[in-house]
């Protein structure tokens, strides 16, 4: 049987539900729960989606940190819809534990495509996201030992503790103990990273695992 992941869309403009809507209801995977114009309305409606479909610039007065956290807390993963005229914004957002940004001028198959592999819970990485990470001039980069950046480029690349700790030639626990470091200092640059798609999006922001698309 094919999994199915159920999906919402949050956004207070109520053409971009009219658009996109029909676009996941065409998909054999996905279940579309609805539209609805922010994410207290998303509460209040007693909604889980897998993913919520969050437009960035919401008029309620909220972030998209507050707002992707507040979701992630609830259970649902993210991907951030937007328009991109705000650099600073689109910025906020990836910077934030949402699996990507998507913009609405994309074509329809690219946004179900995007919309589709969110729901799978993959990160979405793209040149959108490269451009944007290099042009963030308050990016502080974290202070990492080598032994640390070696751990966090293998672990943050897929495979887990135990192999990482064997293609380095040191035990488990120590690997561990690096992670809990490396997430500790994240933490106090205001860059948490708690998963490993977070520690994966800030290896990349940092230099320590390739941007994509390239080598």
């Amino acid at each position: 049987m094919r999994a199915t992941f159920s999906v919402a869309i949050v956004d207070d403009h109520a053409l971009v539900g009219l658009a996109i809507g029909p676009l996941i209801e065409s998909s054999r995977d996905l279940v579309f729960l609805g539209t609805v114009p922010s994410v207290a309305a998303l509460r209040q409606a007693d909604l889980h989606p897998d993913l919520v479909v969050l437009d960035l610039m919401l008029r309620d007065g909220t972030t998209p940190a507050e707002n992707v956290q507040w979701l992630q807390e609830r259970g649902s993963q993210v991907l951030v819809l937007t328009s991109g005229e705000d650099r600073f914004l689109v910025r906020a957002a990836l910077r934030t534990a949402a699996l990507g940004v998507v913009r609405k001028s994309a074509p329809p198959a690219a946004i179900l495509s995007a919309i589709e592999r969110a729901a799978r819970g993959e990160l979405l990485v793209d040149a959108e996201w490269a451009v944007t990470v290099d042009a963030d001039p308050e990016l502080e980069s974290a202070p990492l030992t080598d032994r640390e950046r070696d751990v966090l480029a293998l672990y943050a690349s897929g495979i887990g503790a135990k192999q990482v700790a064997a293609q380095l030639g040191i035990s488990e626990n120590t690997v561990n103990d690096h992670l809990k470091r490396i997430k500790v200092v994240y933490q106090r640059l205001g860059r948490a990273a708690p998963t490993k798609v977070e520690l994966y999006r800030r290896g990349v922001e940092d230099g320590y695992l390739p941007m994509p698309g390239r080598p």
